[in-house]
């Protein structure tokens, strides 16, 4: 999962970023990373079902790798693409922050253990105290552990946090002189296979905190509804197949966990930490909820804590955030991050 970077870094080169150009249009292009709740992008591009929408509605969708997860969403903020997988916080973080509006139009799964604490001392999250922590700083791990600190009476302030990339977390966990680590799946599963190791926190502790989400920039949406519509099509027809128990299903998702660098078995694995909404009412009734207006409070509180809202933010209410019913965190007057049920509502009323 290369979701998981530090937002950090690409704010400070997005923060003056246009907004992609907002006008009817026929084209459209939207870009993903592999993560195991974002594979049904690629193949449902590879498969013909973003096609088959795509011509429904008269338009072109064009579905884009990009090998570098913060830079797929620098190059959606800086206009080059309409829409981009990515997490709440990094949606909040990195364009809104940046003065894109944008609006979360598919709102796919959350963390549900793909995300865990693993230590080779400690027995327990309040065992910590003292202790340094290795995890990608200013990433969704260390929302996660702020969390989990929080949870055991505890602070940031209480333990020293070591900035460790993604791709060498694993070789850290090894050295002798590391204990405790924080990261995801699939470098989750391969820490917790090491000897005499103790699972302290995870995700599925915090359902709901980290929802992965397919965005859009929102005047882009306004002027071309029909994009939203076939998106809805596109997602849940593929998800009808991530689901199916028989060989189609298992054949799609071979074919996505083969893409994302794994197998049935393994892609299968990762499904089972992700609470995947497969049904659009039930990405309507979470995004309609009370909860995910108060896990975007938890969000904006940690971003603004840890300066991700931009050096000119006063407080976690400089960035706007609005939800169904005209709900609004933040400043209503420069609302950037948008969860919208729009088009899901579409999908689990038939009228796509």
């Amino acid at each position: 999962m290369l979701r998981r970077l530090i937002a950090a870094l690409a704010l400070s080169a997005t923060v003056f970023a246009p907004s992609a150009e907002a006008a009817p249009k026929k084209s459209f292009e939207i870009a993903w990373t592999i993560y195991v709740g974002w594979m049904p992008w690629p193949y449902a591009a590879d498969s013909g079902i973003v096609k088959k929408w795509a011509d429904k509605y008269g338009i072109d969708i064009k579905v884009t790798q990009i090998n570098d997860y913060v830079e797929s969403i620098n190059q959606y903020t800086a206009g080059k693409f309409d829409g981009v997988t990515l997490t709440n916080m990094d949606a909040l973080t990195i364009p809104a922050a940046g003065g894109v509006d944008t609006t979360a139009v598919i709102v796919g799964d959350f963390s549900n253990g793909n995300d865990g604490i693993v230590s080779k001392t400690a027995k327990s999250v309040a065992d910590l105290k003292g202790e340094s922590i290795n995890l990608v700083e200013l990433s969704v791990s260390h929302y996660l552990l702020a969390r989990a600190l929080e949870g055991a009476g505890l602070s940031e302030k209480d333990v020293k946090v070591v900035n460790t990339s993604d791709a060498d977390m694993v070789a850290a966990f090894k050295a002798p002189d590391v204990k405790t680590v924080v990261t995801w799946n699939p470098l989750l599963a391969e820490v917790k296979a090491e000897p005499n190791v103790t699972p302290l926190f995870d995700s599925a502790k915090i359902p709901g905190e980290i929802i992965d989400v397919l965005a859009v920039n929102t005047e882009t949406l306004k002027d071309n509804p029909d994009f939203g519509k076939a998106l809805a099509g596109i997602w849940y027809e593929t998800l009808a197949l991530v689901t199916d128990p028989g060989e189609k299903g298992k054949e799609a998702r071979a074919a996505m966990g083969k893409q994302s660098g794994t197998d049935l078995a393994g892609f299968d694995s990762q499904l089972e930490a992700t609470k995947l909404f497969a049904k659009p009412a039930d990405a309507v009734s979470f995004t309609e909820s009370a909860e995910i207006v108060k896990t975007m409070d938890l969000v904006r509180t940690f971003s603004f804590d840890h300066g991700l809202l931009g050096e000119g933010a006063k407080s976690k209410d400089a960035v706007g955030i609005g939800f169904a019913g005209g709900k609004t965190l933040g400043d209503a007057g420069n609302v950037k991050l948008r969860f919208d049920p729009t088009f899901m509502k579409m999908a689990a009323d038939g009228k796509l």
